[in-house]
This record gives C-alpha cells, sequence and structure tokens, in this order.
C-alpha cells in the first residue's frame, strides 16, 4: 500500500477544529443577547409606531380614508387631547386594542378624561358629537402604519390591486351614512362603494359629524324635496317599493334621452351600521328631515327582490331580510334597472362589479383568517328568523 495512504486521514484530521464543549454561561449570554436584541427590535417597533400615531394628522391622510372633507373640529381636537395627555402623563400610548381602541393603563386616563368632558358637555348633541369625534379620532390613529387607507385591510391583507373600479351612472349618488364604531372596520363593505365609483358618486358621511352631516344634507336641499330617499327596511315603517316611486311619470322623461348633466342627481341614503346603532342613525335622520323639510314622513323605500348577502358567510346578519350596505346598494342598481325609464344605463353592470367586489372583500377576509389560524365560520344568529 502507498504511503500516502497512511497520511491524508492524519492531514484531513490535522486541518478539523477539535470539538469543544460550550459552557453553560456561553450558551446563557449568547441567549439572553437574542432576547434583549428581540425585546430591543419589538420595543422600537412599538415606539415608532406610538410615535407615528401622535403625529399631526393632515387633510391628505385624512382624505386617503375616504372622503373629500376637511378634518372634522372636533376630530382634530380629540387628537390634540389625546397628544397632550399622553406628554403629560408619560404614560405609553398604545392603539393596539381592536378597531384602534386604546387598552393598557393609558386607557384608564383616558376613560377618566373622557368621564370629565362628559359631565361638562349639558348639551346631548354636543355629547354625541364628541362620542363620533373620540371614537373616529382614536380609530384613525390606532390604524395608522397599519391598515391601508384605501381597502381598510391590514396591509399585508391589501386587496386594492383586484378591485376593478366602475363608472355609477351620474343620475344617482350614494350616501354611507356610517356609524363611527364602523369607521375603519375591515369587514365592512360600505367602503367598497366610494372605492369602485369614487368618493363623489358615494359620498361618506359619518353620524355625528357636523361637518359631514351638513354636507350630505345642503346636497339634499340642492336637489329637491323628491330626489332623496332613504333605504331603511324597518318593519314598523311603511317604505315604498322602488318600482312603487320610480314608476312615476316625473321620471319617465329619462327614458327619451340621457338625464341632463346639470340636473342634480337622485339620492339615495344608505345607513352603515351595526342594526343595534342602526335605529339611533334613523332617528336622527328622521329628525332633521322634519326640522329641514317640515315633514313627518321620511321618504323610505325598501327592495323586494334582495337575498342573503355573500358577507353573511363571515358575518351574519340578525335575519335573512337584512343584509350588508354594499348588497343594498346593488339590490337598488338592480331594480332600477328593471324599469323601462332607467333600463338604457346599464345599472345591471354596475350592480354586478358592487357583487364582484364583495366577492374579492370576502376572499381578503377568508385568507386573513386562515393565515391567522381563525376559523372562517361564524356562529349564525338568525335562525330563528328562518
Amino acid at each position: 500500500m502507498p504511503l500516502w495512504g497512511f497520511y491524508l486521514p492524519c492531514r484531513i484530521a490535522a486541518s478539523v477544529t477539535p470539538f469543544v464543549q460550550p459552557s453553560l454561561k456561553s450558551i446563557w449570554t449568547t441567549s439572553v443577547s437574542l432576547v434583549s436584541t428581540t425585546m430591543d427590535a419589538v420595543d422600537k417597533e412599538n415606539r415608532d409606531r406610538e410615535l407615528g400615531s401622535l403625529v399631526p394628522v393632515s387633510v391628505e391622510e385624512w382624505q386617503q380614508w375616504g372622503t373629500s372633507s376637511p378634518i372634522p373640529a372636533m376630530v382634530a381636537e380629540v387628537i390634540e387631547d389625546i397628544k397632550a395627555l399622553t406628554q403629560e402623563s408619560e404614560v405609553h400610548v398604545n392603539f393596539g386594542g381592536s378597531g384602534g381602541k386604546l387598552p393598557g393603563s393609558f386607557k384608564d386616563l383616558e376613560d377618566k378624561k373622557l368621564k370629565e368632558v362628559y359631565k361638562s358637555l349639558c348639551d346631548s348633541e354636543k355629547k354625541l358629537q364628541y362620542f363620533s369625534a373620540r371614537q373616529i379620532a382614536c380609530r384613525l390613529l390606532g390604524s395608522r402604519q397599519h391598515l391601508c387607507q384605501k381597502c381598510w385591510l391590514a396591509v399585508e391583507d391589501c386587496m386594492c390591486s383586484k378591485l376593478i373600479k366602475c363608472s355609477l351612472w351620474q343620475g344617482i349618488k350614494f350616501w354611507i351614512y356610517m356609524h363611527p364604531k364602523d369607521f375603519l372596520r375591515q369587514n365592512n363593505t360600505g367602503k367598497l362603494l366610494w372605492q369602485m365609483f369614487g368618493i363623489h358618486s358615494a359620498a361618506l358621511c359619518l353620524f355625528g359629524i357636523h361637518e359631514h352631516e351638513d354636507i350630505m344634507w345642503n346636497a339634499f336641499r340642492d336637489s329637491g324635496k323628491n330626489k332623496t330617499w332613504f333605504l331603511y327596511p324597518n318593519r314598523n315603517e311603511s317604505p315604498s317599493s322602488v318600482k312603487d316611486v320610480f314608476s312615476d311619470d316625473q321620471f319617465t322623461n329619462l327614458h327619451d334621452g340621457k338625464m341632463d348633466v346639470f340636473e342634480k342627481p337622485l339620492n339615495f341614503v344608505l345607513i352603515d351600521g351595526t342594526w343595534s346603532n342602526s335605529a339611533a342613525m334613523y332617528r336622527r335622520l328622521k329628525e332633521r328631515w322634519i326640522s329641514t323639510q317640515g315633514d313627518e314622513h321620511l321618504p323610505c323605500i325598501s327592495l323586494s327582490s334582495l337575498g342573503a348577502s355573500v358577507m353573511h358567510k363571515l358575518r351574519p346578519q340578525p335575519a335573512w331580510d337584512r343584509t350588508c350596505t354594499a348588497a343594498a346598494a346593488a339590490g337598488i342598481l338592480d331594480e332600477l334597472h328593471l324599469l323601462p325609464s332607467f333600463s338604457m344605463y346599464e345599472l345591471d353592470k354596475q350592480a354586478a362589479a358592487t357583487g364582484d367586489a364583495l366577492d374579492v372583500l370576502l376572499e381578503a377576509l377568508v385568507n386573513r383568517r386562515l393565515r391567522l389560524g381563525r376559523s372562517i365560520k361564524r356562529k349564525a344568529r338568525h335562525n330563528n328568523c328562518i
């Protein structure tokens, strides 16, 4: 056997670094270092989010959430109050709760501040305005660096690239009258309407924010009393059907040609809130209608062919005849399309586009739940209504 056969293993062995059993001290030091680095990164992320949350809200940022209005004065005031309270208390502010809520010790301080403000407000209207402004301010600050400003979903779940925009016939304008607790909710469907049709065809109006409500009521006044309808399927009321209202002679002239671009659109108000909150929203609309129009009868319409929304799969409604905001808008468009006066405006295609947008939202929400390891089914709450 050649001599090199004896020396090769020795040379390889000599080139290998001998294994040294690490001491417990070195393992502990390395582990502590890794944990410390991770905690520092988390703390930095929390500090960055906290500092980012307290940066003043610009008009541009406010409008990117889905509105063309200026920043409501009381919302800006609440944001400044939160900033001042943070500086005075030296307690870290955290908007990590659901819906931008304030958890932790700062919440206790802010709740105390809220009670003091409520006590100082003698007028119920002022209290409502402050309640709405506080809800919106906290959700706005808590959603920074977390939600997409267009679709209101977490940035990693953004669905904007999948949503196909569509032009709404200029003779119709939707008003999404939204409760502040639905503002920036990821499963809210009212947001789809201005995402698809644009903020001038589908306008956001926040309940209790007087700047928003004034804009909406001024538009009603300019359009005329007979061009505003409220969709609210309350069994205690007697709403008219779409067919009953729009088969009237005043709309037959639409069949001969397109609506004059200078003519005011038909306003449809969609109440966008939970069914428990919608009753208060309806009462507020009715009170304003009486005070501005001098009419006890709020012009309500109902839908005759509305089925369960696809959102029932994730967010069951209290009854099968109650549906989400976007599906209600699609229902209005579909029923108008069946009338001869409106058949030429392709409202059926605009309704179908709304349905497609609902499918996109549902898919995004399902994928998010799967990614987070959550169930994609909710316990039904309407069994007694079938």
